[in-house]
C-alpha cells in the first residue's frame, strides 16, 4: 500500500517504509493528535513521538516489541496524556526539550537541546529547538541517507501555516526558527505534523510570505 499519511481516530495507522527506518502514523484523542512509532530495520529497535492519548490504541501499535524511548514534542497537554502509561508499560526512557519538561508530569530522562542526536538501532535524528509555540518544543530531522529528509515537527508547523502563537514576539521567533531549522531542507523534506496530514516543504514554502503578512 501507498503511504499517505491520513489517518483518523478510530482508524487504522499507516506505514511509511523506508529503506532504513519504518514510520507508523496513528491518530489518537479528541484533538485528533498524531502519534508516530519508529523502528529501525536493522536491529527492530523502536520509538514512539508523542505519547498523546489513547494508551490502548498506542500499546497496541508498539506490539511485544516495546518501544526504547518516547520523545514529547512539546510540553501541551494534549501531547503528553498517554504518557504515564506507555512508560509504565513499556519502560521506555522520555526525552522532550530542556525548556518544556518542567510542564510535562512524567519525569524527563534526557533533556534535550538543539542539534543533539536521538537514536533508534542505528538510525540517527537530530532534534532542532524551536521557540514560539512553545519554549521547548523540539523538531526531529531524519536526514535519511537513501533519500530526501523526514521531519517530524509536532505543534511547530503544519500545512498551510505555523503552530498556534499567542504574542507577535512568538509568531516571529517561530517562523525565524521555521526559517533557519526547517526550511533550510530541501524542498522534497516530508513533514510529518502533530494533528492532521502530512505534507512537504515545497509545498509549503511559497507561503512563507503570505504567513509573514498575516502574522499567524
Amino acid at each position: 500500500m501507498t503511504y499517505s499519511g491520513e489517518v483518523t481516530v478510530g482508524g487504522p495507522a499507516d506505514v511509511h517504509e523506508l529503506k532504513d527506518l519504518m514510520i507508523t502514523k496513528v491518530a489518537v484523542g479528541p484533538m485528533d493528535n498524531n502519534a508516530y512509532l519508529l523502528r529501525c530495520r536493522a536491529t527492530d529497535e523502536q520509538l514512539l513521538i508523542d505519547a498523546a492519548n489513547d494508551a490502548h490504541t498506542l500499546l497496541g501499535t508498539i506490539g511485544d516489541d516495546g518501544i526504547a524511548s518516547v520523545v514529547t514534542t512539546h510540553r501541551h497537554g494534549d501531547h503528553w496524556q498517554a504518557l504515564a502509561e506507555v512508560v509504565a508499560a513499556t519502560g521506555a526512557r522520555t526525552h522532550a526539550g530542556r525548556h518544556d519538561a518542567e510542564g510535562i508530569p512524567v519525569p524527563t530522562d534526557v533533556l534535550v537541546d538543539d542539534g543533539d542526536t536521538i537514536r533508534v538501532g542505528q538510525v540517527e535524528l537530530t532534534a532542532r529547538h524551536i521557540v514560539g509555540h512553545t519554549p521547548g518544543s523540539v523538531v526531529l530531522v531524519y536526514d535519511d541517507p537513501h533519500g530526501h529528509p523526514h521531519v517530524f515537527t509536532g505543534d511547530c508547523l503544519f500545512p498551510g501555516g505555523p503552530g498556534r502563537t499567542t504574542q507577535a514576539e512568538d509568531f516571529r521567533s517561530l517562523m525565524t526558527g521555521l526559517e533557519e531549522k526547517v526550511f533550510s531542507l530541501p524542498d522534497e523534506a516530508w513533514i510529518y505534523p502533530g494533528h492532521g496530514n502530512d505534507t512537504t516543504l515545497g509545498d509549503e514554502r511559497p507561503q512563507l510570505q503570505t504567513w509573514w503578512a498575516r502574522g499567524w
